[in-house]
Formats: C-alpha cells, sequence, structure tokens
C-alpha cells in the first residue's frame, strides 16, 4: 500500500472498509476462498465492475489476494489475507450489535 495514510486510526479503517461492498466482500470471504462469480452471485445487487474495482481496491490495500489459475476458460479465486483477517472482530461486532437491532426492534413491533 503506496498511499498516505491520515493520522486518525477510525478514519484509516474506515477507508479501507468503509463501503458496504467491502463489508459484504470481506463477510464472503470469511468464510474460504471463493471464485468472482460466487462472490458476485452471495453479495447481492452489486453489479460486475462494481465487485471488480473494490477486489482491485482491497488488493491494492492488502486484505485480499487474487489467484488467477492458468485455464480455459480463466479460473481466478479471492481469498483473504492475514491483514483482511484480523478484521475479522470488527465484522464479528457488527453482527453482534445488528442482531441486537433487529431484537430490540422486533421485540418493540416496529
Amino acid at each position: 500500500m503506496s498511499r498516505e495514510l491520515p493520522d486518525c486510526p477510525v478514519e484509516i479503517t474506515l477507508q479501507l472498509i468503509g463501503n458496504k461492498w467491502k463489508i459484504l466482500i470481506m463477510r464472503d470471504l470469511l468464510e474460504g476462498t471463493k471464485r468472482f462469480g460466487e462472490l458476485k452471485k452471495s453479495v447481492g445487487s452489486i453489479t460486475q465492475k462494481v465487485l471488480t474495482q473494490n477486489l482491485r481496491d482491497m488488493e491494492d490495500s492488502g486484505l485480499v489476494t487474487r489467484k488467477v489459475y492458468a485455464e480455459v476458460p480463466p479460473r481466478v479465486e479471492y481469498s483473504l489475507t492475514e491483514t483482511g483477517y484480523s478484521l475479522k472482530p470488527i465484522l464479528d461486532s457488527m453482527i453482534k450489535w445488528g442482531t441486537s437491532y433487529k431484537t430490540t426492534l422486533n421485540s418493540c413491533g416496529i
């Protein structure tokens, strides 16, 4: 990663994973290596272009590795790096908070 990082640690984290697509990509890659088509299908309404842009950015940031197999048709797989996996506690906290919030809303009839 050759970009200059901000002084604020929160801002650094937001720069790396601060959009919904990156979080959803990470969620799916925490389960293990996935091919591009698998990610596109599991992430949902993301376009091919946006998925490609986010994966490239995450690769440039050192969060994801991309492995290309010399086959016809070409096969490409994506995995989280050790740095990518180090963000798991953040995603776990988001899961816990989201579950609690949903439960609270449901119990209030909202």
